[in-house]
């Protein structure tokens, strides 16, 4: 499977049979233009302005807003209910987490996760071979809380979303500088770039991927 990071928690997900699956759509306001990018699904974390920009998806895309089951075009896609905050969602409300099964691979999109996950929840969500998790703190958990997230749940991979970078325009959230300063046991990969391929016999472990936010659009 191929992974293409736009920005913010904005993900291309695409499978070897060609399925691809947008997850949180920003809006432009975020600094990030995503737009005209052609897909068979959207997964939509919750509804907030730098998660919900269904309009940069092109096609005629499945939305998927509600936690359930799904499955588009061989993709199993489940999401598991959780919170934006660390009180019950009482301050910024829901989050869903959507685990992607495609090509023998199972992703989690941790959407804004706010707090650390039950027993209960990782027994629910099962294995976990690559982990996209927030980072940047203040809206979501921070880069200790993020590295606390992964441990829990102990995937091969984790690539880092929801951070600042010279695009972004939300400037009270962190780059993700102090984060790869706390994996430092881990195998660091900067890619330099803003995507990357996976496959089953290339999970290894303990691998961190920092991709480069992509500077345009996928065209129908």
């Amino acid at each position: 499977m191929n992974i293409k990071w736009y920005g913010q928690s904005c993900f291309l997900l695409t499978a070897e049979n060609g399925v691809k699956i947008l997850t949180d759509p920003c809006s432009p306001k975020t600094g990030y233009d995503v737009k005209n990018v052609y897909c068979d699904a959207v997964t939509i974390s919750h509804d907030h302005f730098d998660h919900n920009h269904v309009t940069s998806a092109a096609g005629e895309p499945v939305v998927i807003t509600a936690p359930g089951e799904y499955e588009v075009g061989g993709v199993r896609i489940t999401g598991f209910p959780a919170f934006h905050d660390k009180y019950g969602g009482q301050q910024r409300g829901s989050n869903i987490l959507f685990l992607f099964e495609m090509d023998g691979i199972r992703i989690l999109h941790a959407g804004d996760i706010g707090h650390q996950l039950t027993r209960e929840q990782i027994a629910e969500i099962g294995v976990v071979d690559v982990l996209l998790v927030p980072i940047g703190g203040k809206y979501t958990i921070d880069y200790l809380e993020a590295r606390e997230f992964a441990n829990s749940l102990r995937p091969s991979v984790v690539i880092p979303m929801h951070f600042r970078t010279p695009l972004c325009t939300l400037d009270d959230i962190d780059d993700c500088g102090n984060f790869v300063s706390t994996v430092q046991d881990c195998r660091i990969h900067k890619l330099n770039d803003c995507e990357a391929s996976i496959f089953t016999n290339t999970l290894g472990e303990d691998r961190v991927l920092v991709l480069d936010p992509c500077v345009g659009q996928e065209e129908e």
